[in-house]
């Protein structure tokens, strides 16, 4: 007989959920579906564990092949063999239809000692009454992870989300098993797991950043025997913005400003996400130069980080002709050649 034991990688002490924790893993590395060549290791997984996770088959199954310890077993870490086991039943079912001119196999010419196969089968039992079985174990449920995208205002200002999440659960109807009777089970077609879909709102808070990570307690898969949820773990990703970056708790704007602006200087007001803030250019701004706001950046672990406004100054897409001519104007009047010194620089 096959040693169901050995196959699980597991030992006759072994609790219920060890012995469903190994068939797990073993069923996941040679199910037919991932593994092609595995189709008669996960037959043997099946069967293993087909009869391990049943008490009362398992109770036969260790009876006859003799997976059992009693407490002197176990101060000497003795087992009696399968093989042993096997022939001691099957010598005294042969001495329990023998003819009287048949010999006993407690006779001395036997090569078991009577007294000692005696004290061995009570052992077997004497062990197995005594022991208590164990509970399964609670096992908490698999974490799930899942990437949520946000604007950079929502970033900012925070936000809140309505999101789907695929929960995986233990299949009600096999019990994870898989197989039911040495079929495969027709609800979860043999997964050992059923899978639905559920909506969580989720708070984003005020100023996270990129790559954060939102921890929703319990929101993750379902745990085992009695065992917690497990949790979800949402990480940010802020979706790029080509006016506005981030430069640690630093907001990094990128805005434009006119050539009269840039000439002239003055107050303009720029669009912020919790109202407009005003800016003051001063006359002579050149393209790419940059003002800092102290103090109005994000706000995280007790800092505070700054604005830095970098201004790019950039023609209006439509001009009049009133601006045209203004521009002609200009043109004559100026005599510098901004390109005059630029392989020497």
């Amino acid at each position: 007989m096959k040693n169901y034991y050995s196959i699980l990688g597991v030992t006759p002490d072994s609790s219920e959920a060890e012995i469903k924790s190994a068939y797990r893993r073993l069923a996941r590395k040679f199910h037919p579906d991932v593994n092609p060549d595995g189709a008669s290791r996960f037959k043997d997984i099946s069967e293993a564990y087909e009869t391990l996770s049943d008490a009362k088959k398992r109770f036969q199954y260790d009876t006859i092949n003799g997976f059992f310890k009693s407490s002197s077993y176990k101060k000497e870490k003795q087992q009696t063999s399968p093989n042993e086991a096997q022939n001691q039943y099957k010598k005294t079912s042969t001495n329990s239809n023998s003819t009287d001119g048949e010999k006993s196999v407690y006779s001395s010419k036997t090569k078991i000692d009577k007294q000692k196969f005696s004290k061995k089968i009570n052992d077997i039992f004497e062990g197995f009454t005594n022991s208590k079985k164990e509970k399964p174990l609670p096992v908490k449920g698999a974490d799930i992870y899942e990437e949520i995208s946000i604007s950079i205002k929502e970033a900012i200002n925070g936000t809140e989300r309505m999101i789907n999440v695929v929960h995986a659960m233990e299949c009600p109807h096999c019990k994870g098993r898989k197989f039911i009777n040495g079929n495969v089970c027709p609800i979860c077609n043999g997964s050992g797991e059923k899978t639905e879909h559920r909506k969580i709102s989720v708070k984003v808070p005020k100023n996270i950043k990129n790559g954060a990570k939102l921890r929703i307690k319990s929101e993750g898969n379902s745990g085992e025997n009695g065992g917690k949820n497990g949790d979800l773990f949402l990480k940010i990703k802020i979706e790029p913005n080509s006016r506005i970056s981030f430069d640690g708790n630093n907001i990094v704007y990128n805005i434009p400003i006119t050539p009269v602006e840039a000439v002239l200087g003055g107050k303009i007001s720029v669009p912020a996400f919790d109202g407009n803030f005003s800016l003051k250019i001063p006359p002579k701004t050149h393209s790419g130069q940059k003002f800092r706001l102290a103090g109005q950046g994000l706000k995280q672990n007790g800092k505070i980080g700054d604005m830095i406004v970098n201004v790019h100054i950039e023609i209006p897409c439509s001009l009049s002709d009133d601006e045209v001519r203004l521009y002609e104007k200009l043109k004559k009047l100026s005599t510098q050649n901004i390109r005059e010194n630029l392989l020497n620089e």
